[in-house]
């Protein structure tokens, strides 16, 4: 796998939420922290300790896993990958039995609307699949601000559309391309947005409003 062919897994949830975000971040490299992107990175930090792994029981506990697959064309690192004793599960070097996965994705806010955080879980779940040789029915996603883990059913149609995705992403990276502004309400959530400009979209056009900001500026010191 040559790494500057593929395509992080984790960018599938900002390709999600707004492809040109995506662009911004992954292919000009452009990144603006805010508190809840900080506080969010610090949990990550926290979930990836790849020292951090135990086993009770029929239950055994991997984090920081790097996974990979090669049909999206994405690699990354899952927070928690939990492994459970399972007939249907395949075996693992080191341990007796068989064991099926099910890949666990810790978010700092509240569940979303959109599909962001369910199609991130759903590439990490395809990956463990091509690497393992096996099948994941299921994932789940924990979010900080609820304290509750949600289980997701990885359905067809929910496959579908992250394979979808990924391959839009990897059209999007092979030609460099970044979309143009398309200002809405997400945008006040974006820790981008004063790198993004959306404002500008709203104006009739770029000079005209460098003109008003010099006039009101000008006005204000009495010129």
């Amino acid at each position: 796998m040559n790494p500057d062919e593929y395509l992080a897994i984790s960018g599938i949830q900002h390709f999600c939420f707004c492809r040109r975000q995506w662009a911004l971040i992954y292919l000009e490299e452009q990144w603006d922290e805010n508190l809840r992107t900080a506080e969010g990175r610090l949990e990550h930090e926290r979930c990836h300790d790849a020292s951090l792994r135990e086993k009770r029981g029929d239950l055994l506990t991997v984090r920081g896993m790097w996974v990979v697959s090669h049909r999206l064309r994405l690699f990354g690192v899952c927070d928690v990958v939990e492994f459970r004793a399972d007939p249907e599960g395949v075996p693992l070097q080191g341990q007796e039995d068989l064991w099926l996965p099910m890949p666990v994705e810790y978010k700092h806010g509240a569940p979303k609307e959109n599909d962001a955080d369910r199609l991130q879980l759903c590439a990490q779940a395809m990956a463990l699949e091509e690497m393992l040789v096996c099948t994941v029915p299921k994932g789940g996603l924990y979010y900080a601000e609820t304290r509750r883990r949600q289980v997701v059913e990885l359905t067809p149609e929910l496959r579908q559309k992250t394979q979808e995705m990924a391959h839009e992403m990897n059209g999007y990276f092979s030609r460099g391309y970044t979309p143009k502004v398309k200002p809405g309400k997400h945008c006040n959530a974006c820790s981008l947005k004063e790198v993004c400009l959306p404002v500008l979209c709203r104006r009739s056009d770029a000079a005209g409003y460098i003109r008003a900001h010099i006039e009101e500026v000008q006005e204000g010191e009495g010129l």
